[in-house]
């Protein structure tokens, strides 16, 4: 197993640490996300060779990136770092550091490194969220990504939200063209939009927290719907993948009341009430999506191996 870096491709920050062969990280740098197309791919060949200049070693190389990469044409599409749809972002990457390079959906890379060494390590199917500033999901089983067909599998941010109360239509635009998004509600984001439209404050989602927890009878409100409509959400996924364990990550999976009873939650609303996994906390945080990505080349080695 050689040295592999891992690159996080984030919306206003870039990642990139190197792994050793036991898995541990042994150089990390981060650098703000260009502005352009051109200047994101000088910035993450220059990250590279910082990192490979450091330790001395050459190393593979793997990204987690927004969006995802059409497979019959190489182009990405359903960016938020939207200079980057339309694009062949792994061919380009491929020409400016000089060697092949694995690519992969930022939320996948989140759930294989939970799934491989992280809070879901040993469990057969696992199903990783972020919700951050989007929502993103990805499914692993087997210790290996699933993409599906077209690169869907696991969208789950941009199903509509299951069951909306009265109060919740109309349903709100979602960035991506359609209406009523799970994403629209989930994310931090969605958690402030939700808040100031029903109370009126424009306070951030920390802020809103930090008010619930010291007792705002609003604020504790929000945050007991935000926790009902993640488990309504979340049954769907446990109905249609039946994962072992549930890994949340991002800025809203720090928020600790969010857990209390949502496991429970989840299971009242699946189907026949038999699902009974864990919904869990990530273990590697903000690390995970770049762990993820520099394990893209282990996992597909140990794919090679089978056949």
């Amino acid at each position: 197993m050689t040295l592999r870096i891992g690159i996080d491709f984030g919306g206003t920050k870039i990642e990139a640490a190197a792994l050793d062969e036991q898995g541990q990280v042994v150089q990390r740098l981060r650098t703000e996300t260009p502005a352009h197309y051109e200047q994101a791919l000088t910035t993450l060949r220059d990250l590279v060779a910082s990192v490979e200049g450091q330790l001395g070693r050459r190393a593979c190389v793997g990204i987690g990136a927004p969006g995802s990469e059409v497979q019959a044409t190489g182009l990405m599409r359903n960016a938020n770092s939207v200079y980057l749809n339309g694009r062949p972002f792994r061919a380009d990457l491929r020409q400016a550091l000089g060697r092949e390079v694995r690519l992969a959906n930022d939320a996948n890379c989140f759930a294989l490194s939970e799934a491989i060494d992280g809070a879901a390590a040993g469990k057969a199917s696992v199903f990783g969220l972020i919700i951050g500033t989007g929502c993103g999901g990805g499914l692993v089983i087997d210790r290996r990504v699933v993409n599906g067909a077209h690169g869907l599998a696991g969208e789950v941010g941009h199903m509509p939200l299951p069951n909306p109360e009265p109060d919740e239509l109309p349903t709100p635009q979602c960035w991506c063209g359609l209406r009523g998004c799970f994403e629209s509600w989930v994310s931090g984001t969605g958690f402030r939009r939700a808040f100031v439209a029903e109370t009126g404050r424009d306070l951030d989602s920390p802020a809103i927290v930090q008010a619930a927890l010291a007792g705002d009878e609003a604020a504790a409100t929000a945050l007991e719907r935000y926790r009902d409509r993640l488990a309504r959400g979340l049954a769907v996924v446990a109905n249609l993948f039946d994962p072992d364990a549930i890994v949340l990550g991002g800025g809203m999976s720090n928020v600790a009341p969010i857990y209390d009873g949502l496991g429970e939650a989840i299971r009242a609303l699946s189907f026949s009430g038999a699902w009974s996994g864990d919904v869990v906390q990530a273990r590697w945080g903000d690390s995970s999506g770049v762990r993820g990505a520099a394990l893209l080349w282990d996992v597909e080695e140990a794919a090679a191996a089978e056949v």
